[in-house]
C-alpha cells in the first residue's frame, strides 16, 4: 500500500543517519586503522542483518542463495564490503572528512558511466555535461579552491575517494544480475567477505585488543551505514508513489553532513568544499534531468 507521508518519514530517517556516518568514520579512525574499522563494522552489520532475517523468518533463503549464486556472492562480497570499505576508510583516514565524503558523492555519475560498457546503456549529452560539472567540483575540492593550479593537497587521498565510486558502482551494477531478497543478498555478501577481511588483517597488521570507544564507533558505522539505514530506505521506496521525490531527498545528506562535521568533528568547513559540493550536486541534477527526459521520450515512442 502506497503512503507518501510514511515514505517521506522513512526516507528522511535514512538521510539523517547517512548524514552522520562521515563524522562517525573520522572519529572511529582515531581508535582504529581503516582495516580494523572495516572488521568491527562488518561484524556488527552481519549480526544485525542476521537478527533481522530471523525476525523476518528468511534464514532458509540464505542457503538457497549460496547454492544458486555462490561465485556471484563471492565477487560481490569482495567488492563490497571488502574493497569498498577498506579503500573508503583509508581515504577518510588521509583526507579531511569534508573532502572525502563530498568526493564520494560522485558515485552516482560513475554508476552511469560504467553502465555504458557493462549494461549497454547509451551515453547522452547531459551525462557528458554532468561529468564536466561534477569533476570540476572535485578539482575545486582537491585543490582547495585553486583548480587551475592543479596543486592537489593530497592526490593519493583523492584517488582513493574516487576509486571507491568505481567499486560501489560495480557492486550495484552486478547486483542487478542477482534476483534475491535485498537483506538476504547483503547479509550473504558481508558474510562471505569476513574471512578475507580477517585474513588480510592477520597478514598485514595483526590483531590487537580494541578500545571500547572505537567499538562504539564501529558499531554505529555497522548499524547506520551498512545495515539498518538501508532498510529504512527500502521501506521509503516501497511506500512512495514517486521514486523521484524520494531519490531527490538524498541531496540533503551531504549538506547536513557538513554541518555535523563542523560541530562534531570540529573541522572548519572550507568555502572550496561548499563550492565543489554545489557543483557536484548540480551535475547530478543535470544528469538526473536528462535521464527523466529519456524515460518520457521512451514512453511516448512506445505508446
Amino acid at each position: 500500500m502506497k503512503n507518501q507521508k510514511l515514505a517521506y518519514i522513512y526516507a528522511l530517517i535514512a538521510v539523517f543517519f547517512w548524514s552522520t556516518v562521515a563524522s562517525a568514520f573520522k572519529l572511529s579512525l582515531e581508535y582504529f586503522s581503516p582495516l580494523e574499522l572495516v572488521l568491527y563494522a562488518v561484524l556488527t552489520s552481519i549480526l544485525t542483518l542476521f537478527l533481522i532475517l530471523v525476525y523476518q523468518n528468511k534464514l532458509g533463503f540464505i542457503v538457497k542463495h549460496f547454492k544458486k549464486n555462490f561465485f556471484m556472492i563471492l565477487f560481490l562480497g569482495l567488492l563490497n564490503p571488502f574493497l569498498e570499505y577498506i579503500v573508503l576508510f583509508e581515504a577518510y583516514d588521509i583526507l579531511p572528512v569534508q573532502e572525502a565524503q563530498t568526493i564520494n558523492y560522485t558515485w552516482a555519475l560513475m554508476l552511469t558511466y560504467l553502465s555504458i560498457p557493462l549494461l549497454g546503456h547509451k551515453i547522452h549529452l547531459t551525462d557528458f555535461i554532468a561529468g564536466l560539472i561534477c569533476y570540476f567540483g572535485v578539482l575545486i575540492i582537491a585543490t582547495k579552491g585553486f583548480p587551475l593550479s592543479l596543486d592537489f593537497t593530497n592526490g593519493y587521498g583523492v584517488f582513493l575517494a574516487l576509486l571507491t565510486t568505481v567499486f560501489w558502482s560495480l557492486y550495484w551494477i552486478f547486483n542487478t544480475k542477482v534476483k534475491v531478497d535485498p537483506v538476504v543478498g547483503i547479509f550473504c555478501n558481508f558474510l562471505i567477505s569476513l574471512p578475507f577481511i580477517l585474513g588480510y588483517l592477520a597478514f598485514t597488521e595483526g590483531f590487537r585488543i580494541p578500545q571500547i570507544e572505537g567499538l562504539f564507533g564501529a558499531a554505529y558505522v555497522g548499524l547506520f551505514e551498512m545495515s539498518i539505514t538501508f532498510l529504512f530506505w527500502l521501506k521509503a521506496m516501497n511506500y512512495t508513489n514517486s521514486t523521484t521525490k524520494i531519490a531527490n531527498l538524498i541531496f540533503i545528506a551531504p549538506f547536513l553532513s557538513l554541518v555535523l562535521i563542523y560541530f562534531i568533528v570540529k573541522e572548519e568547513i572550507l568555502l572550496s568544499t561548499i563550492t565543489g559540493l554545489v557543483l557536484i550536486i548540480t551535475g547530478l541534477l543535470v544528469q538526473q534531468g536528462g535521464a527523466i527526459k529519456d524515460k518520457v521520450r521512451y514512453r511516448k515512442v512506445k505508446s
